[in-house]
C-alpha cells in the first residue's frame, strides 16, 4: 500500500504501545484481582495507568472506567440511565452522533426519549440551539461528540458544557476522534468522557468511560466485581498499558503536528479543487481536525472511487467505517440535508500524525488517474 488514509476508522499500533504490551504481557500476566504477591504487582500497575490516563485527560483517576472500547463505554452510560430515569425522562443527542452513541441511546432508552440536537449547514451544534433544547425538552444528559469521525468538524463542547451546567443538566461527549489528536486535558471537566485506544496507536479491545462520580456505577456487564464493582470481567492490562503509552507518546507533538499537517491538509483539498470542478468539501468554513476531508466528488459513485484508489494502493472511506446500508450511511451529510444522489458520492480522507506531505499529494495525483479511469467507463489500463 502507498498510502493509509483511514486514520479514523483504525490507526496502526503506535511503537510505544507495542513495547508496553509487550513488556505488560510477560511480566504482569498475572490477574489483578488474585491475592498473591505477583497478581498485587499487576494489580498496582493497573491502578498507576488509571492515575497516568486521568492525568493526560484532566479527570480524577476513581472516575475512569477501563472498558472494550467506547461502544460499551456507550451502552454503559445509557444502560445505566434506563436504570435511573424517570418513566417520562429524556436524553438529548446530536444528529451527527457515532452510531455506538445513536443506537445505544435508542436501544436503551428507546427512541421516543431520545431528543436530536439539530446542526447548522457546517455540521455544528450552535450553543442558542442547544439552550433552546434544554429549555424546553429538559434532558437529563446531553450527549454531544467531541470531534466527528465523518467530517472532522470539531464542537464548541466546552460551551455546550457551560450550558448544560447552568441548567443542572449533565453533559457527555463521546471524544474518540479528539483524543491523540488534540490536547486533552480539559476533557476531564465533562460529566461523561468516552474513548476508544485503537483510534490513537492503542490496541484494539480497550476503552474507558470516565463517569461523574467516583462512587457511581451502572455495570453494563454482571459478574465479578472488577474496577470497583462497575465493570465486570477480568482486566486487560497489556492493552490498558498499550493504550496510556499510546497517549502519552503522542500527546506532546499534537500542538506542532496540528499546524503541519492541517497545512498539508489544506494543499490537497486546493489541489483537488483545481483538478474536480464541483467538489464539495463538507464542513469547510468549521474548525475541523487537521487530518480529516469529507468530500462529495461531482461524479461517479464512492465504492468505485474507493475500489479504484485501492488497486492505486491507497487506502479511504465512503464514511464511517460503522455506518452501513441506507439507514446508517453517512449521516453526517443526511443530517446537512444532502441528497440520496449526493451521499453516493461521498469519500473521506484521513491522514495520519506521520503522514507525510508527498503522499497527501499522491493521494490528489491518484484522484486523478482514478477519475481518469472512470471517466474512459472504468476499463483498466485507459
Amino acid at each position: 500500500m502507498s498510502a493509509y488514509f483511514d486514520y479514523n476508522a483504525t490507526t496502526p499500533l503506535n511503537p510505544a504501545a507495542r513495547e508496553a504490551w509487550l513488556k505488560a504481557s510477560e511480566k504482569h500476566w498475572y490477574n489483578p484481582s488474585s491475592l498473591y504477591r505477583e497478581a498485587g504487582m499487576t494489580s498496582q500497575v493497573l491502578e498507576s495507568a488509571r492515575e497516568r490516563l486521568a492525568d493526560l485527560l484532566g479527570a480524577e483517576p476513581e472516575r475512569v472506567i477501563f472498558t472494550s472500547g467506547a461502544t460499551e463505554s456507550n451502552n454503559t452510560l445509557f444502560a445505566g440511565l434506563s436504570r435511573c430515569l424517570p418513566p417520562d425522562g429524556c436524553v438529548a443527542i446530536s444528529t451527527i452522533e457515532h452510531p455506538c452513541v445513536r443506537e445505544a441511546a435508542r436501544a436503551w432508552l428507546g427512541r421516543g426519549r431520545v431528543i436530536e440536537i439539530p446542526v447548522d449547514t457546517q455540521g455544528v451544534v450552535q450553543p442558542a440551539t442547544l439552550k433552546q433544547i434544554l429549555e424546553v425538552n429538559k434532558p437529563a444528559l446531553v450527549s454531544i461528540m467531541a470531534a466527528n469521525n465523518e467530517s472532522g468538524v470539531l464542537q464548541p463542547w466546552q460551551e455546550h458544557l457551560q450550558l448544560c451546567r447552568s441548567q443542572g443538566v449533565r453533559f457527555h461527549t463521546d471524544a474518540a476522534q479528539w483524543i491523540g489528536k488534540l490536547e486533552s486535558t480539559a476533557l476531564g471537566s465533562c460529566d461523561y468522557v468516552t474513548g476508544s485506544a485503537h483510534k490513537f496507536g492503542g490496541s484494539k479491545g480497550v476503552g474507558f468511560l470516565i463517569a461523574a462520580d467516583a462512587d457511581e456505577a451502572f455495570p453494563l456487564l454482571h459478574g465479578g466485581p472488577q474496577e470497583q464493582n462497575r465493570r465486570a470481567g477480568t482486566e486487560n492490562y497489556p492493552g490498558i498499558e498499550a493504550m496510556v503509552a499510546a497517549l502519552e507518546s503522542v500527546t506532546p507533538m499534537l500542538t506542532e503536528v496540528a499546524v503541519n499537517q492541517a497545512a498539508m491538509r489544506d494543499r490537497f483539498i486546493h489541489e483537488m479543487q483545481v483538478r474536480f470542478a464541483g467538489l464539495r468539501v463538507i464542513g469547510e468554513r468549521a474548525p475541523r481536525l487537521w487530518n480529516t476531508v469529507l468530500m462529495v466528488m461531482p461524479q461517479h459513485d464512492n465504492l468505485k472511487w474507493l475500489t479504484r484508489l485501492t488497486r492505486l494502493g491507497f487506502a479511504i472511506s465512503t464514511g464511517s467505517a460503522c455506518s452501513t446500508g441506507k439507514e446508517g450511511s453517512s449521516v453526517v451529510v443526511q443530517a446537512l440535508g444532502a441528497s440520496w444522489e449526493e451521499l453516493r458520492r461521498v469519500v473521506r480522507v484521513s491522514g495520519g500524525l506521520q503522514t507525510t506531505e508527498q503522499e497527501w499529494q499522491d493521494l490528489a495525483a491518484a484522484f486523478v488517474e482514478a477519475g481518469q479511469t472512470l471517466d474512459a467507463g472504468g476499463r483498466p489500463g485507459i
